[in-house]
């Protein structure tokens, strides 16, 4: 077995369901400690949802760029589970499958980049620039005390950062096959339709904000938000929920309340989408409200000595075409770019994340860890 299994194991059996790190990241420092790097415990948050955070540092012996390795030592809730074939928190294997809660998002990444920088730092004592863990318990709950707070201690302080990995499984049929570059941004709205409450035998009476709203609704799903670019597709916009009505059918209601979801690309902004659907919403003369929260910004990172190092690693290893791709939804990726400027993801194969029998396949781990070894040889060495 070799070691960065043995370290998936003991990730896999460690219950970190969130907030709780469940002692990974103390194993993780007890290891980075040993070979030099300081490591410094952030925590925040409540004492009743406290989110552990963890922040090591190599320096080498010669300039150089600061490498980030990213990523969560938080899984999701297991489901039922008696549904799972072997228990979630028990590492086991079928088939050329290693099985448990995390194993792919994201203990099999953590575990990776630990050993790939213990071997790095062992075969090049004198490397140049610095090799830094950025490691949550917050990732898969609220994100508030987690990584976007560690982002901004570091800042406050100066830290200077390069290039980050995030360990996020961005790879879809085999290991490589895609790196994320970027991710698009999230804006939802809480909009408020308010009519006159009525009953249906007297609408003369009332005002029907469902009726009043749909003309207006059916515009916005239509609406050609933006084109997207070179490496985002165009903006999106859905409804997710609709809620009207008092339960009885003989009551037209007095308001109608609708969640929707702008996921969007570097071709708009979260001031202009706002100005637009107000607009819209002007234009059939309603009267409405919405309550908006922007859940991160789009972030990219175009093609540079990050990315060419990730790539060629990625091809030396498994031989694979890597492809860049800015899909998918929110990671830390975004609070990390703020104060990156190359933050990639890049990790194992996504199709059972979050899925009951959570897997990775055994045979995928060691190309896994060498080619974050690789990507720091090209960087550091």
């Amino acid at each position: 077995m070799s070691d960065t299994l043995r370290l998936v194991e003991a990730l896999i059996a460690r219950p970190s369901v969130t907030p709780s790190d469940h002692g990974c990241q103390t194993l993780i420092a007890e290891r980075l400690g040993a070979l030099g790097f300081v490591c410094e415990s952030l925590p925040f948050g409540p004492d009743s949802f406290r989110v552990d955070n963890l922040w090591a540092v190599h320096t080498g012996t010669r300039p150089g760029p600061t490498l980030v390795f990213a990523g969560h030592t938080d899984v999701v809730p297991t489901g039922p589970l008696a549904q799972w074939r072997s228990p979630p928190f028990t590492p086991s294997y079928r088939d050329g499958k290693l099985y448990g809660r995390g194993a792919a998002d994201m203990k099999t990444s953590v575990a990776a980049m630990v050993v790939a920088a213990e071997e790095f730092v062992r075969a090049q004592p004198a490397h140049a620039g610095r090799i830094a863990f950025l490691l949550t318990s917050d990732e898969e709950g609220p994100s508030v005390d987690g990584t976007v707070k560690v982002v901004e201690a570091l800042r406050a302080r100066g830290e200077p950062l390069d290039c980050c990995i995030v360990g996020e499984p961005t790879s879809v049929s085999r290991l490589g096959d895609m790196v994320k570059n970027g991710r698009r941004g999230s804006l939802s709205g809480k909009l408020t339709i308010t009519g006159v409450q009525g009953h249906v035998a007297y609408p003369q009476l009332a005002k029907n904000p469902i009726h009043l709203a749909l003309p207006a609704l059916q515009e916005l799903a239509r609406t050609e938000w933006d084109a997207g670019n070179e490496y985002f597709p165009p903006t999106t916009w859905q409804m997710s929920n609709l809620h009207a009505g008092t339960g009885a059918t003989n009551v037209i209601p007095g308001e109608l309340v609708v969640d929707f979801n702008f996921r969007f690309s570097t071709a708009s902004t979260p001031e202009g989408l706002k100005q637009r659907v107000a607009r819209t919403l002007d234009r059939h003369q309603l009267q409405w409200r919405i309550d908006w929260t922007l859940g991160g910004e789009p972030f990219l990172t175009p093609v540079g000595s990050l990315v060419n190092a990730l790539r060629g690693a990625i091809q030396a290893e498994t031989g694979v075409k890597t492809e860049l791709s800015t899909t998918g939804g929110t990671s830390d990726g975004r609070f990390i770019a703020k104060v990156c400027e190359q933050v990639v993801e890049f990790g194992p194969v996504n199709a059972s994340i979050h899925k009951i029998d959570e897997h990775v396949e055994v045979a995928s781990i060691e190309p896994l860890k060498n080619i974050y070894r690789r990507t720091l040889e090209t960087l550091l060495a």
